[in-house]
């Protein structure tokens, strides 16, 4: 599949992902209508998130493993649609449309709730939070250094682009101090940051904090990568996309962490708008961006029984294809196509007695590189 454009906007409040698209058409998601649709659209009569909703079906604002990315959330919706469509149908609840713009509210109000993050363990945390000598500067209410502001005031616990933006900019004055001390720089493993944060997030202090983010509200993310000198060294095998491929915020915020020692000129400082536009940019570039071989893709087509409703005029379905601009699919539109064509696929397959499919998340991505390759 050809390389493609992903951009990053916020209405407000609401986390906004953008749905992969070749050309400018940008489908936008608004977290708070995701929020708003998981309980208008009745998701919230099997599902909950946080705690809020049934426990029918898997919660959907908890971590689910380490390997969990949008097109295995949409291989997992697409394997578990029929069971859901006649759940739905024994507790009467009407299936609602769910049009593209609607699949990428929800994605970006899972995201906002964290369920793309990878789990961590707050028991190690705190041994990583003394070991990695954070701890001797930063007290919880109080810190042993009066320039280093203590855990309770950091913001960032609550946002990690925020997180992202004071390691970053404080990497320096950090470095300073461990030399000072006579200490090794304090490299991290997202696992470790990851770790640190659950812990500190959960201190009674701490609590209290929310686990959102958002991005910025602008298209500024590209040319600040630009003007910052980012893209003038981030090119080829350098190239964000597939070095942080599927990787979380709080894993690039290590990343820039890690990689601030061994950079040739001092790091560019960033304010916080310009920190989420540029976070915003490559997170969603690399996360949206699907990885999959259309080769491969060809053949699920055809493993999958897809070209015998697809290929036939007679059987109804539309023919695939057009995978460029506002008709490029990705794992927002498979999502948008399933809940909206899939009962009448799923009773046209049960009357030529072939099998509903199911795919793995590289299946699906490589069906996806595959559709927009015609």
């Amino acid at each position: 599949m050809s390389i493609v454009r992903v951009m990053t906007r916020v209405i407000a409040a609401g986390v906004v992902l953008a749905s992969i698209a070749p050309a400018a058409d940008i489908v936008l998601g608004d977290a708070r209508r995701g929020e708003q649709l998981f309980e208008t659209e009745q998701c919230i009569r099997c599902h909950n998130v946080k705690g809020r909703g049934a426990n029918l079906a898997p919660d959907l604002g908890r971590r689910i493993d380490r390997d969990f990315t949008p097109t295995a959330m949409a291989s997992l919706m697409w394997n578990h649609a029929p069971d859901m469509w006649a759940g739905m149908k024994q507790r009467g609840i009407v299936k609602a449309e769910l049009s593209q713009e609607s699949a990428a509210d929800l994605f970006a109000y899972f995201v906002s709730a964290r369920y793309f993050e990878k789990p961590g363990d707050a028991g190690r945390g705190k041994l990583e939070f003394a070991q990695k000598h954070c701890a001797s500067c930063h007290g919880i209410d109080r810190s042993p250094n009066p320039a280093a502001p203590p855990v309770s005031q950091w913001e960032s616990l609550a946002d990690p682009v925020v997180l992202a933006q004071q390691m970053w900019n404080h990497g320096p004055a950090m470095r300073e101090a461990f030399a000072k001390r006579k200490l090794a720089w304090g490299e991290l493993t997202a696992q470790q940051l990851t770790d640190i944060l659950v812990y500190l997030q959960n201190l009674p202090e701490t609590k209290a904090l929310a686990h959102n983010f958002l991005f910025a509200p602008t298209d500024a993310g590209p040319a600040l990568f630009q003007s910052k000198g980012c893209a003038g060294c981030h090119v080829g095998k350098l190239a964000l996309e597939t070095r942080l491929r599927n990787q979380t915020l709080t894993e690039i915020a290590v990343d820039m962490w890690n990689h601030q020692p061994s950079m040739k000129n001092p790091p560019p400082q960033l304010s916080q708008e310009e920190m989420r536009q540029i976070t915003g940019f490559l997170w969603a570039k690399q996360y949206f961006h699907g990885d999959g071989n259309a080769e491969r893709g060809k053949k699920v087509f055809a493993e999958k029984n897809c070209a015998t409703c697809h290929s036939d005029p007679a059987s109804g379905a539309p023919p695939l294809g057009k995978g460029k601009g506002k008709d490029a699919y990705s794992d927002i539109t498979m999502l948008s196509v399933l809940w909206e064509h899939g009962p009448r696929m799923l009773e046209s397959m049960n009357q030529r007695n072939l099998a509903w499919p199911r795919f793995t998340a590289q299946q699906m991505a490589d069906l996806i590189g595959y559709l927009n390759s015609l």
